[in-house]
Order: C-alpha cells, then sequence, then structure tokens
C-alpha cells in the first residue's frame, strides 16, 4: 500500500536521517491532523474526520503514519498536542494519547493552542488574523494574532464569547483588515462580516483547517523556550466548563449526590 493510496504524504529516507523527531497531532475538532517532523522537516502527514470514532482511531492512525514514515515510536524526541480550546472529547482524548505515548517511551511533551496552530496557516500575514473555533451554545473560541513573523502573537487573551461580541472586541485592538478562519468564522460569517464590513477578510475555504505539522513547529519553539513538560503535567484548556462539569455543580447546589 503506498503512500498516495492510503492519503499520507511521507519524505523520503534521506529526509529522515536527522536528529529531532516529533510526533505533533492536533484533535480539537472533527477534522483530526498528524504529523512526523524530523528538525523542520515534515516526513509524514495525515488527516480524517473522526466525528465520534476519534478513540478507535486515533492510535491505529498515529500507528500507521510512524509505520509508513519508517520509524518506531520509541524512535520520536518528542510527543505535542493542541490542548484546546475546541472539543471537549477531542482535545481529552489527544492529550490523553500524547501523555501515554511519551509516558511509555520515557519522553518529554508539551502543548500548543489550537487557536495559534490556525493562526499558522497566515504566516507572514501582513493583517492580524482571528481565529474561531465554533464552541456550540452561540459561541465561539477566539484569538487574534500578529501573523507577520514565522510565528503568531497573541494581541489578546485567548476567549469565548458570543458572535456578536466579537466586532468591539476586535476594534478594540486594531483598525486594520483582520482574517478570519476557523469553523467557527465559516457559521458565522454573516454576523462577522455585517458588523466589521470591510475590515473583515474570510481566509479561502483550504485556510479553515489546521495542520499538525505547524504543531510541529510551535513545540520545537516552545523546546527552544524550555517549556517542555512531564507527561503528567500536560493538561488541557477548556476555557470553561463542560457540560458535565456545569451539570455536577448544578446538582451539588441543589444537595444532589
Amino acid at each position: 500500500m503506498t503512500a498516495r493510496q492510503t492519503g499520507v504524504t511521507t519524505g523520503s529516507a534521506s529526509d529522515q536521517a536527522s536528529t529531532f523527531k516529533i510526533l505533533a497531532i492536533d484533535s480539537s475538532t472533527s477534522m483530526i491532523s498528524l504529523a512526523l517532523t524530523v528538525d523542520q522537516s515534515v516526513v509524514a502527514e495525515a488527516s480524517f474526520c473522526a466525528d465520534r470514532t476519534l478513540s478507535s482511531r486515533l492510535v491505529p492512525e498515529i500507528e500507521r503514519l510512524v509505520a509508513l514514515a519508517g520509524f518506531a515510536i520509541t524512535d520520536l524526541d518528542l510527543f505535542t498536542a493542541s490542548i484546546g480550546p475546541g472539543s471537549f472529547t477531542g482535545v481529552r482524548g489527544g492529550v490523553a494519547t500524547i501523555q501515554g505515548l511519551a509516558l511509555a517511551c520515557g519522553k518529554p511533551c508539551c502543548g500548543f493552542s489550537s487557536l495559534a496552530l490556525l493562526a499558522m496557516n497566515f504566516s507572514l500575514s501582513p493583517y492580524p488574523v482571528c481565529p474561531l473555533l465554533d464552541a456550540r451554545k452561540s459561541e465561539v473560541y477566539a484569538g487574534l494574532y500578529d501573523c507577520s513573523g514565522p510565528l503568531p502573537v497573541p494581541l489578546l487573551k485567548e476567549c469565548v464569547l458570543p458572535p456578536a461580541g466579537l466586532p468591539e472586541l476586535i476594534r478594540s485592538r486594531t483598525d486594520q483588515p483582520v482574517i478570519f478562519a476557523g469553523d467557527g468564522a465559516l457559521r458565522y460569517r454573516d454576523v462577522i462580516e455585517n458588523h466589521l464590513g470591510e475590515q473583515a477578510r474570510l481566509a479561502p475555504f483550504q485556510f479553515h483547517t489546521s495542520r499538525a505539522a505547524h504543531g510541529a513547529l510551535l513545540a520545537l519553539d516552545a523546546c527552544r523556550r524550555g517549556q517542555l513538560v512531564a507527561p503528567e503535567l500536560l493538561l488541557p484548556v477548556y476555557l470553561r466548563a463542560s457540560d458535565a462539569e456545569i451539570n455536577r455543580i448544578a446538582k451539588m447546589s441543589v444537595g444532589q449526590p
């Protein structure tokens, strides 16, 4: 079975003869992305739509990717995953998988923001980028980044808010045109364009999904900054409580077990 037949792209064996190998995954949305990199070269990459199948597909897909790249899991030096915000189930599953692999191999890990990851699609952009992920309940997870360099620089703290609150937030930070991307931008396109007019620039369709290979670059930056952690210290970032947590608090407030 070839890489083309499986939907996985791989580099040549000579590309892989290097030193620092990273497995990066993004499971913050239903479109899962995996990448294997060596230093700053992508040697294998895959994506698939998980919906409700993440728990049964993620590890087999990782094993397949590693095998196609000609590696063993134990060859990898660093394990990294998006820590949110995004799907509670997806983020939790991705973080737990990376923790387990890093722990089994005795290697460090690190996390990266799913919003910063999406902003990486626009490196060297002259305009600020606002990645938006659909948070359900008529809200979005939002960030705003200066993407004029190779890595995004936050212009505001990541937050969750109703789409109608975006225009005021954006205008408080910049009067430049702003690029919007992500499933939240697609869902609330009318709200964004109606309130921001010419300031809003919706990205083309191919830039609304993230690439885990960009997460490997964020992980390299974390490594240079000394921000790697032991597997048990890698924690998700949700920005708001899950439905289960909200229900648990509600039950406690009325004295239910």
